[in-house]
């Protein structure tokens, strides 16, 4: 079975190394060739082409930035869904909208082979230290066949969703809604402590040792109290991304959420402001 990966960022770097410890000779792509050479030396093979990747697996695992990327790589005649094998598996771990999802899962029916939306949940870190989320939606078949790779590629724990090709999507825009929310509360709490003239840090201590005893706040807390906004994990640009996702799926699902248009604008009026390749936590910038 050959496995193919493409897409090396923050996240899709870590999660291909840990591919690559039980499938050597993966085939890997990314646009910037030279951050595919680098995976050379662990054993990867690197290609020149979406093309000539796709047309020599059997599955794919793809973690590109939004669904316009998600698309070029995939509906075209160089793509991955034209030159996939019958039968093959394109298995999408981006952030996308489940209408994305829905159209690309057709367009790979047309080809004889399967479209699996299965979008992770989890910083580098948690790549490295294989603590990631799975969250993953379509044939019950095709799941069952992906489970032990996506173990390999660093899952802690996979989460099925049903049939449904961008069930799953929903269900990671909710939770990067979640995150957000918890950034924008912690970044607001904690501005209200240091300005009401109490040691913040031992009030997030007290938060993060009781009522809010979990990863999300202790670590947000951290990078917020000490304004730690680099090395960058997840940039604000693709923060934004999400909040859009996050507004446009609002919106076709009729759901109110004020706070998610909310945190939106401050997203837009940090990019402007030149915080765009900062971590997305630096969201709490705008509270100050």
């Amino acid at each position: 079975m050959n496995i193919g990966f493409i897409g090396l960022g923050h996240l899709g770097t870590p999660i291909a190394e840990n591919l690559l410890e039980h499938h050597t000779g993966m085939m890997v792509y990314n646009r910037t060739i030279s951050k595919a050479k680098l995976l050379e030396e662990k054993g990867a093979v690197v290609c020149e082409s979406v093309k000539q990747l796709a047309s020599a697996c059997d599955i794919i695992f793809t973690i590109v930035s939004n669904d316009d990327a998600l698309k070029q790589i995939t509906d075209w005649e160089d793509g991955i869904a034209a030159n996939l094998k019958p039968g093959g598996i394109h298995i999408s771990m981006s952030t996308v909208l489940p209408v994305t999802s829905n159209e690309l899962f057709k367009l790979h029916q047309q080809y004889e082979n399967h479209y699996i939306a299965c979008p992770v949940s989890g910083r580098p870190d948690a790549a490295r230290n294989k603590q990631l989320n799975f969250i993953v939606s379509g044939s019950n078949e095709i799941i069952n066949t992906i489970k032990p790779l996506l173990t390999n590629a660093g899952a802690a724990a996979i989460w099925e969703f049903g049939a449904e090709p961008g069930a799953s999507n929903v269900a990671k825009l909710c939770t990067n809604y979640l995150i957000l929310g918890a950034i924008q509360s912690i970044s607001e709490g904690i501005n209200l402590a240091r300005k009401s003239g109490i040691d913040e840090a031992a009030w997030m201590n007290m938060m993060t040792a009781t009522l809010f005893n979990c990863g999300i706040y202790k670590s947000y807390g951290d990078i917020i109290l000490k304004d730690t906004f680099h090395p960058v994990a997840f940039t604000l640009e693709l923060g934004l991304k999400d909040a859009t996702l996050i507004n446009q799926q609002a919106e076709t699902a009729g759901a109110s959420m004020p706070l998610a248009a909310l945190i939106k604008n401050e997203f837009e009026e940090l990019l402007k402001g030149g915080f765009g390749d900062f971590d997305w936590s630096a969201l709490a910038l705008s509270v100050k």
